[in-house]
């Protein structure tokens, strides 16, 4: 691919992540959902951090909010409140082994559902419980898998 073409492949990552967001799964399994558009913007935003910013996590945020059908700009902010921590602490980051790396992730995506929890307590007054942190778990194991595949596609389709 041309290099001014490969913007491309970190839309079509996300695409896909986003595909994956809101693919049925069944009801035992859809708690410990991945937030798989969250990983994957956190892998674009330590790689490439002057490409993909807190806007552009802003805008991937408001796009899940509509295909969840959540109130507007509550996964959008909490998205690019992520992004921007990860964005600012990238080269401390990309030091850490991979498994280093996956409890760090955890970290993010227990802040994101955190956040979530926070703005729709505000809003829709609802109630805590443990089902907004069981992602967590999954998406810290699945870090590593993502980090590797993610890092090949990008080197392979030169994406800089």
């Amino acid at each position: 691919m041309k290099a001014k073409n490969n913007n491309i492949v970190i839309w079509i990552t996300l695409f896909i992540a986003l595909l994956l967001s809101i693919m049925p799964l069944p009801i035992g399994f859809d708690a410990f959902r991945p937030n798989w558009a969250l990983l994957v913007l956190t892998y674009w935003s330590l790689a490439l951090p002057n490409r993909v910013n807190v806007l552009f996590a802003w805008v991937i945020g408001f796009v899940i909010d509509v295909l969840l059908g959540s109130v507007l700009g509550i996964n959008a902010f909490a998205t690019a409140l992520v992004i921007y921590v990860s964005a600012n602490n990238y080269q401390k980051i990309r030091n850490f082994s991979l498994w280093q790396q996956s409890l760090i992730i955890g970290l993010f995506i227990a802040l994101f559902h955190l956040t979530v929890f926070w703005l729709q307590r505000m809003v829709l007054d609802v109630d805590f419980s443990m089902h907004y942190l069981k992602p967590v778990i999954t998406s810290a194991i699945i870090w590593p898998i993502i980090f590797l595949l993610l890092r090949k596609v990008r080197r392979q389709f030169q994406v800089h």
